[in-house]
């Protein structure tokens, strides 16, 4: 089986509970790098929404310039409201991946647009916060692949406080 490798760019992410929100995500996901630029979330990070504390197995890195977090054969993907793009849900995900998402209050620079091999968007009536986009484009990237649904799964995964089980009604 091939090792997939995803990782994720936010460029000037705004909101220290958003990118908190992401690393979240990036963990129950699989993600395993996030990188960011810009200075607004260097200030906030100290009242980042990690509830989880992912940033101790997938650190948040500031870069200089978005496409320095690329991986090696990794495809960049960005997740824009841009004319043209294609909608996620016909969106066929690369093995190897590098999802860039631009700020809450604007849009991904035109020269990184240039750069990146596809770009995408999801189709909703207006747009997403920032969280809430990268939770779309992580579980979309998850349905379509060969996921685990199993109890086990189940059983890692959930609170501690939840141990419910499910017997559906019989006909």
């Amino acid at each position: 089986m091939n090792q997939q490798h995803v990782s994720i760019g936010l460029i000037n992410p705004k909101s220290a509970t958003n990118v908190g929100a992401v690393l979240r995500a990036a963990g129950c996901y699989g993600a395993s790098r996030i990188f960011y630029t810009g200075e607004r979330y260097t200030r906030a990070k100290a009242f980042n929404a990690d509830t989880k504390a992912v940033h101790k197995t997938i650190p948040a890195q500031g870069v200089g310039f978005i496409l320095e977090g690329k991986q090696p054969g990794a495809k960049v993907i960005a997740v824009e409201l841009a004319e043209g793009a294609t909608p996620l849900p016909e969106y066929n995900h690369p093995l190897n991946a590098y999802y860039i998402f631009g700020p809450e209050d604007g849009s991904i620079p035109k020269g990184v647009l240039q750069q990146c091999d596809d770009v995408v968007y999801v189709p909703t009536q207006g747009c997403m916060n920032l969280a809430a986009t990268v939770n779309v484009v992580l579980y979309d990237r998850l349905a379509k692949s060969d996921y685990d649904a199993s109890d086990e799964l189940i059983k890692a995964s959930r609170d501690k406080n939840n141990r419910l089980k499910f017997a559906p009604k019989r006909p």
